[in-house]
């Protein structure tokens, strides 16, 4: 399936030249960002949103299947077994959380390097509303945001398709999800996607250091991974919290015709209350997190209740441990 677009481009773009000399390539959108701004300089490009978005993002989405389930199985899998895991239910979580590990650094770098180009630079949150609408994006921050717009309706269709096994939290899972994509697309259409690079980047980067500290219980690391938790818990209350809070507040207070912002009354709420509502999601799992924080100080062996029992067979040896 994702072969099929790319043969198509490539065909094109060798028989255009005899055939259709100048046209531009059909299969563009699927593969490209689209909707170039017609004004802007071809050195210095911008882009606006448009209806061929959708397309880009459904072909993305096979993209991330693609690229979970190849590094899931050729990659993390290998690895777990090097690490002495063998029961299927634990080598399917630590691939599930590696390739987590994997996807949130590289997207928190790159939420990273697209904010220290924009005047919002370390969640200077007045810049969310000085000269909006932002309605031009840089051609990374476009494809920025509808990369995670596929990552998220594809991670959507995991939990919906049983194609992960359930955790305990599966139904937060499930909000977490509608509501990530509810403010993605709001903030896309209505142009704040300076507030959305500001939230994915909140996200992205406490949830590497959560699959990380995840994958050392797996191998069964228990000082490092103690360690590890400690770090993580400070990074997703400074990032989750505090800045998320930031973010609430500042989205809270800004929706006036005379500070420039000329939007319909419940506009308002299409970004505050996902944005609430993520807050209290990050409370449900702030509760967990701490909890497993305060067994740790007793409990050098403590495990994350975030995951199920898996442990329906044999351990793989004596000293094995409930997941």
């Amino acid at each position: 399936m994702l072969l099929i677009p790319v043969v198509l481009w490539l065909n094109w773009q060798f028989l255009a030249p005899y055939v259709a000399e100048g046209q531009p390539n059909p299969v563009d959108p699927l593969l490209f960002i689209s909707h170039q701004v017609p004004s802007s300089p071809p050195d210095d490009p911008r882009y606006q949103k448009g209806y061929l978005d959708l397309v880009f993002i459904a072909y993305y989405i096979i993209f991330w299947s693609f690229i979970r389930q190849s590094i899931t199985l050729y990659i993390c899998r290998p690895v777990a077994i090097w690490f002495g895991i063998r029961k299927e239910a634990k080598l399917d979580r630590f691939g599930e959380q590696a390739y987590a590990v994997l996807y949130f650094a590289f997207n928190g770098f790159w939420g990273f390097h697209i904010m220290s180009q924009l005047p919002t630079w370390w969640y200077d949150t007045k810049y969310f509303w000085i000269d909006y609408p932002h309605w031009e994006m840089k051609p990374e921050v476009k494809r920025y945001y509808l990369m995670q717009a596929a990552y998220w309706c594809q991670q959507l269709l995991v939990l919906v398709l049983g194609l992960e096994k359930p955790r305990k939290d599966y139904y937060e899972l499930i909000a977490h999800h509608f509501v990530t994509l509810w403010l993605i697309g709001w903030s896309y259409l209505i142009n704040l996607t300076f507030i959305g690079n500001a939230v994915y980047m909140s996200m992205d980067i406490p949830d590497a250091f959560l699959g990380f500290s995840k994958l050392l219980n797996y191998i069964q690391w228990d000082r490092a991974k103690v360690g590890s938790y400690a770090i993580f818990l400070g990074v997703w209350t400074y990032f989750r919290h505090y800045l998320n809070i930031m973010m609430l507040c500042e989205s809270s207070k800004r929706w006036e015709p005379k500070d420039g912002v000329w939007m319909v009354w419940w506009m308002k709420y299409q970004i505050f209350l996902p944005i609430l509502l993520l807050q209290f999601l990050n409370l449900f799992w702030y509760f967990l997190a701490v909890r497993i924080g305060y067994r740790a100080l007793t409990d050098i062996t403590v495990s994350d209740t975030r995951s199920d029992d898996e442990d329906d067979g044999a351990p793989d040896d004596e000293n094995d441990k409930e997941d």
